[in-house]
């Protein structure tokens, strides 16, 4: 007897209402202008926002627990809804300079959307798959629209390497079904914590499987040696695209890791070893490459990379302390480096951005943008009394509890290197400057200006008065269920 699949559409408001958004865009492009487009898919990610609140506390699911509306799901949904707003935001501004101001661009970021939201809401690993190719297809289109040669380039380099590293998640994926019979996180999470009862060879294929399960997620968060193509393609694509690439796609790909590794892997063997060894290497690289860069674009790309690197660590602490440290870190990390970008996108002269010597005397051309932007490195850098401080904290505290001193303390060393290429262009923007104006003349720009009072007002609330926030995610009901248990 056939059995009816179990589709529940309350605990997929906040999916379905994006949907729309996307579906507006592509059926109602020819007939309206793309800034009243732009406008309804702000409408619906408020909406979408409010259906968060009506699903807190229900623990709702769909498609038999392959769609799970769980705290956690909902938290993570709000970063991403709030990085998606402020990439909007910045749009109505900049898009028309960046050449993409047309409704194909509203409908690929609104698609994009609906996979990262599927990826937070995932309950298995296929839903979780479907959300991360319709995510990671759609921000392929969204890196080459601009139709400049550096676009194309950095696109065809962004696709060729996802495909390569979604081939690898894939496999993975394949292998701890292989290893424990099922596709769902609960499921898979009461397996793996027996895997001692497990066949000697179901042990090898599970491991193999977190392992590459690993290497995928790396490519899509930029851990390292899997973070090549995030200079070029952060430098290469449309400021607002690239807005969008570090902070949204970021949060829902760590979202994934979240639930695979602080919830159906957690009690897996062999990953735990090998992610410490790629977060040196990225807190590293990350770090000390970001110090070479000339480019502030590319500046801020490589510290993205760093960034992956101080998020990951709260992958190894337990589900509890690193699930609230790490969705604590995700809103604070999309609030600063999205200010950051607006502001770049609303001043540059060109897509390559600013060079860091231009930034020389920015404060005396435009000083609100000036001082937002001198917040958003300081709390980059991790500097109190704004939020980076504590995000970074709860991180290193993560990992610290649960064994990993050595790594605390390299993660500690490389943020004070990170003081360097976060201050060097802050100090330049307060210095004179006689030299004409180096970024374009603009007017005033109302959302643009709303996206950075939003970043740098966040960072700094969150920073005096963190509970605001970390107040939320720290129930560690809410982690102590991640995987169903």
């Amino acid at each position: 007897m056939l059995t009816p699949p179990d589709v529940a559409l309350t605990p997929m408001l906040p999916v379905l209402i994006v949907l729309a958004g996307a579906l507006a865009s592509t059926l109602l492009g020819f007939w309206v202008p793309r800034r009243t487009l732009t406008f309804i898919n702000i409408g619906a990610l408020l909406l979408s926002g409010a259906s968060l609140a009506l699903l807190w506390n229900r623990g709702l699911t769909a498609f038999g627990g392959g769609f799970v509306a769980d705290n956690a799901a909902l938290l993570l949904a709000f970063v991403l809804l709030i990085g998606t707003l402020m990439t909007l935001l910045v749009t109505l501004d900049t898009a028309w300079r960046a050449r993409v101001s047309f409704p194909e661009f509203d409908a690929m970021l609104m698609y994009a959307v609906t996979g990262c939201l599927l990826i937070a809401f995932s309950g298995d690993l296929v839903v979780m798959l479907i959300g991360l190719e319709i995510m990671s297809l759609s921000s392929y289109v969204l890196a080459t629209l601009q139709g400049s040669r550096r676009a194309e380039e950095s696109g065809l380099k962004y696709f060729l390497l996802g495909a390569a590293g979604s081939a690898v998640l894939i496999y993975g994926l394949a292998f701890v079904y292989g290893a424990t019979g099922s596709l769902n996180y609960a499921e898979i999470a009461a397996r793996v914590a027996s895997v001692q009862g497990l066949n000697p060879e179901n042990v090898g294929i599970l491991v193999g499987g977190a392992l590459l399960l690993l290497c995928g997620f790396g490519f899509k968060v930029a851990l390292a040696p899997f973070h090549q193509w995030t200079p070029d393609v952060y430098g290469g694509a449309p400021t607002s695209v690239s807005l969008f690439l570090s902070t949204v796609v970021k949060v829902a790909a760590f979202a994934g890791m979240l639930r695979v590794f602080s919830g159906a892997l957690a009690d897996a063997p062999g990953w735990h070893s090998v992610l410490q060894i790629l977060i040196a290497a990225t807190l590293i690289i990350g770090n000390f490459a970001a110090l070479r860069q000339s480019n502030f674009k590319r500046m801020l790309a490589y510290s993205a990379v760093a960034h992956t690197g101080f998020l990951a660590m709260a992958l190894l602490g337990t589900p509890q302390a690193g699930g609230a440290a790490l969705t604590y870190y995700l809103l604070i990390y999309t609030l600063m480096t999205a200010a950051a970008l607006a502001i770049v996108a609303a001043l540059q002269r060109s897509e390559a951005g600013f060079e860091n010597n231009d930034m020389r005397g920015l404060y005396y051309r435009h000083p609100g943008y000036a001082v937002a932007l001198a917040i958003c490195l300081a709390s980059l850098a991790g500097l109190p009394p704004f939020a980076g401080f504590f995000g970074k904290y709860l991180v290193f505290q993560a990992a610290f509890q649960n064994g990993y001193v050595w790594l605390s303390v390299l993660a500690a060393l490389t943020s004070v290197a990170a003081l360097v290429y976060y201050l060097r262009p802050a100090m330049l923007m307060f210095m004179p400057d006689r030299t004409p104006a180096r970024e374009y003349a603009h007017g005033q720009r109302p959302p643009t200006t709303f996206a950075v009072a939003l970043g740098v007002g966040g960072v700094t609330v969150l920073g005096l008065l963190p509970n605001l926030w970390y107040g939320w995610v720290a129930n560690p009901g809410i982690w102590s269920l991640l995987a169903g248990r």
